[in-house]
């Protein structure tokens, strides 16, 4: 599990995924988004613009982060 620290409050799920280098762009994170690839806290996400809080995990393609 990757740790990756934010700043605020929350962060937009597809910023997230810019955030810990999974896409590189927001038009890469719509795709894999809608794909159902994209785990947030054991549930599939199909939600752009979810709100990601400290604490939630995120998991895509095996990969899981815990939001600090």
């Amino acid at each position: 599990m990757k740790n990756i620290k934010i700043k605020t409050d929350f962060i937009k799920l597809d910023q997230f995924l810019k955030l810990a280098d999974v896409v590189m762009s927001g038009g890469e994170a719509k795709v894999l988004i809608l794909s159902e690839d994209v785990f947030v806290n054991g549930e599939i996400c199909t939600q752009r613009g979810r709100k990601i809080k400290k604490g939630d995990i995120v998991k895509v393609n095996d990969i899981s982060f815990l939001v600090e």
